[in-house]
């Protein structure tokens, strides 16, 4: 089951980019998804909010603390508080892939209150033109466990809802810096 946000077709492009840098092991008992989000903010931008694995409350809505264990470094972990309303309080989550080059981004849940059972998650930012300017696709994509009860419609249908919270807030947040004038990448790790 592949989705796609704002979009009723993916491009090329979009394809590409998948094909590329969002392959997942999708075992029987799991359930995978794609989404796309274009976003009027420049490349450099959006990546500096979405490769700060110490601070992902910069941009996503359900984080309300951030704790990260050691240094700042592939293997790291970090302790996720959660915002009430949601069925979880904690999450903690092992970075797995940070390629400032390539701007790939990835996130493995190794423990926490919850039920996304080894859930894991590869975010891609590539620069684009939005409405003549320099712009931002960014690319997430992730596998999870079927909870017993569950089905992978459902599932997927959850973790798709929270990524494009997610990814609103992650354009959202952009923009309003880039209209601002914030054109420099926010502080580095």
């Amino acid at each position: 089951m592949v989705s796609i946000m704002n979009v009723d077709r993916r491009t090329s492009t979009e394809d590409e980019y998948i094909r590329r840098h969002h392959r997942h092991d999708v075992r029987d008992n799991q359930c995978s998804s794609s989404l796309v989000k274009h976003i009027r903010a420049p490349v450099h931008l959006v990546w500096s909010l979405v490769r700060r694995f110490d601070q992902p409350q910069r941009y996503k809505p359900f984080v309300s603390r951030c704790i990260v264990q050691g240094d700042l470094e592939i293997g790291s972990v970090r302790e996720v508080n959660v915002k009430s309303g949601l069925p979880a309080t904690i999450s903690k989550e092992r970075l797995e892939l940070l390629d400032d080059d390539e701007h790939i981004f990835g996130v493995k849940i190794v423990g926490g209150d919850h039920r996304l059972r080894n859930y894991s998650s590869i975010i891609t930012v590539h620069p684009e033109v939005v409405d003549g300017r320099p712009g931002t696709m960014v690319v997430e994509s992730f596998v999870v466990d079927v909870p017993d009860g569950n089905t992978k419609d459902e599932t997927c249908y959850f973790v798709e809802a929270l990524i494009r919270c997610n990814l609103k807030s992650l354009a959202d947040v952009s923009e309003r810096l880039a209209v601002q004038g914030h054109m420099e990448p926010i502080d580095r790790m």
